[in-house]
């Protein structure tokens, strides 16, 4: 079966789905219903590449690829647009935002085309974005959020000139955190922790280190050796409460040394 007819089966389903005599629960949703599993699914296609399992991945980005086509079928009930509109809409912004495969326009690096995009973007939205920060997502996770909102700042020249610079502002917030705990008041310690955050989503920036990528794998890497310390001490016949943290200290180590010999 080629990929468009493919495609066109897929929508197939779904408005047979969401037809009288189809599914009651796909014929249910709307737009609003729908969000969180766009959400979702986009999370779980994360999933399968960082456990680099390609049936898993294929299975999930089938998933995901429901999820447009779902939102397509239900703004085509209402007369809103169609699947072969959006399609249009997407071939003509790529076309549109690629001058130099497309067109005649020179563009020499990945820096480069990131700029003329940002550029291309703006032109075509005019006077709806009067804001350097616009165009960020308000639900992004907050990491990913605070990733974007500076590296559109850094665009109009709002950054630091050296990532020193940005480490002594990791080191100044952390002390200021350290001194809203002393004074014990709740709102300046949540204030001074955002800025410690912010601060050290820049210095990840400078770094070229995708916060919430670091962030994801740091928790992969606590959930499995958490599971080490519980799985081991259940082999022991020791409830996880009875044992002591010294105990725990020495597993959680063991499953690090483990986890570097896998390396």
């Amino acid at each position: 079966m080629s990929e468009q007819k493919g495609f066109e089966k897929l929508m197939d389903i779904m408005r047979r789905l969401r037809a009288p005599g189809g599914c009651p629960w796909d014929a249910e949703q709307n737009h609003e219903s729908l969000k969180r599993y766009l959400i979702e699914e986009a999370y779980e296609v994360i999933e399968a590449i960082d456990a680099k399992d390609k049936e898993h991945l294929k299975e999930e980005l089938g998933d995901l690829l429901l999820q447009p086509v779902f939102h397509a079928a239900i703004a085509e009930e209402n007369g809103d647009f169609t699947m072969e509109e959006v399609l249009e809409a997407i071939n003509d912004k790529l076309i549109r935002r690629h001058p130099h495969v497309f067109g005649d326009e020179v563009i020499e690096s990945s820096e480069a085309q990131v700029a003329n995009w940002e550029k291309i973007k703006k032109k075509e939205h005019g006077e709806k974005r009067k804001s350097a920060l616009s165009g960020v997502p308000a639900h992004l996770p907050a990491l990913m959020q605070a990733q974007k909102l500076t590296e559109k700042a850094a665009r109009v020249g709002f950054d630091w000139e050296h990532t020193d610079q940005v480490y002594a502002k990791v080191m100044e917030e952390l002390h200021e955190f350290e001194e809203a705990m002393l004074s014990g008041n709740q709102e300046e310690m949540e204030a001074e922790l955002g800025d410690l955050l912010f601060a050290i989503v820049n210095l990840g920036r400078f770094l070229a280190i995708d916060p919430e990528e670091a962030l994801r794998k740091t928790l992969n890497r606590f959930v499995n050796r958490f599971g080490h310390v519980e799985q081991t001490l259940h082999e022991r016949g020791i409830a996880m409460q009875n044992a002591t943290l010294k105990e725990m200290d020495l597993l959680w180590e063991e499953a690090k040394k483990l986890e570097a010999a896998r390396k």
